[in-house]
């Protein structure tokens, strides 16, 4: 198969799983939000640790724990992607799906806060645009939810700082999902020990295909990120971002279509103001990204351009 077809294939079946983790998640019932969370903790560990075995990279990942910054980084993004993984679990089981999907739909414009406030980037015009309009739909939301919408916001805003931490590691994806469920593993074990020594636990309990559901948790976790990783070292950069847009739109989908939820005319109208900053932010991400590459041919007359299938962008674990 051609190595971009490939690439958008694989682009295309990791936003595909990511956007049907509501299903999953809401089949796991009735364990709570906290148990999944620590199920998929512990399960991801275990499933990458097969994994690096059986690539055999072991020693490099020895010599990035002899780094004791990396280690520090590594902690933190395990805190923020376990805050996210917990919230998102929490939407699935309360029937909030629909706010779940706006928070990665909202994610983008909130990364462009992130690059103004921490890395003092100077934002383009058509950025400033977007991220006014995302704050207006914010603003429609919040009325209409009658309260801030905190799931959605606490999405956007854990995965953004976890993305912004994992860029400046640049940690390989399966050594960083190791490693961040390793820094998580022990609190996720002490809780499913306690969960079964008060007889609360639904592993080993339920069903049987219950407690295959609740360990497949760690192989749900680790296919579309490496299915991601693959894609990010063939597709453009503007390929993937379209392609990760699918993800919330399945969601939403899932959230009014299959599980009921309800989306009134006004909160209809703040996603579609949120779709609005979306299309203004992605035309304003092909425009730079035509003039990178005219200002690069302009400065390298007689040199062959790269080949599109090599412009990578950072492998990031979703949903």
């Amino acid at each position: 198969m051609d190595p971009l077809r490939r690439g958008y294939l694989s682009a295309f079946s990791a936003n595909l799983l990511w956007g049907i983790f509501p299903l999953y998640f809401h089949a796991l019932r009735p364990a709570g939000a906290v148990e999944v969370l620590a199920h998929r903790i512990v399960w991801s560990l275990a499933c990458m640790a097969v994994l690096l075995a059986v690539v055999r990279r072991w020693r490099e990942l020895g010599a990035l724990l002899r780094n004791g910054r990396l280690v520090a980084g590594i902690s933190v993004a395990a805190v923020f992607i376990a805050v996210n993984w917990g919230v998102y679990i929490f939407a699935v089981n309360t029937d909030r799906v629909v706010e779940a999907s706006l928070g990665y739909f909202v994610n983008p414009l909130f990364v462009i806060l992130l690059g103004v406030l921490v890395l003092r980037e100077q934002l383009r015009a058509a950025q400033w645009v977007a991220l006014g309009v995302g704050t207006v739909a914010v603003l429609i939301l919040s009325v209409d939810y009658g309260r801030l919408p905190w799931i959605a916001l606490t999405l956007a805003a854990t995965f953004g700082c976890y993305g912004l931490i994992k860029k400046r590691l640049g940690l390989p994806a399966a050594e960083g999902l190791f490693l961040e469920s390793g820094v998580l593993t022990l609190p996720a074990l002490g809780y499913l020990a306690w969960l079964t020594a008060h007889h609360q636990s639904t592993f080993g309990t339920v069903s049987t295909a219950h407690t295959i559901m609740l360990a497949g948790c760690g192989l749900l976790t680790a296919m579309p990120l490496l299915l991601f990783a693959e894609a990010a070292n063939r597709v453009p950069l503007s390929g993937l971002g379209i392609m990760q847009y699918l993800t919330p739109t399945i969601q939403l989908v899932l959230g009014v279509v299959v599980f009921g939820e309800p989306l009134p005319p006004v909160r209809l109208v703040g996603f579609a103001i949120v779709w609005c900053a979306l299309a203004i932010f992605t035309w304003d991400a092909f425009r730079a990204a035509r003039r990178s590459r005219a200002e690069r041919g302009a400065g390298d007359v007689g040199v062959t351009e790269p080949s599109p299938q090599r412009d990578t962008a950072p492998a990031t674990e979703s949903v």
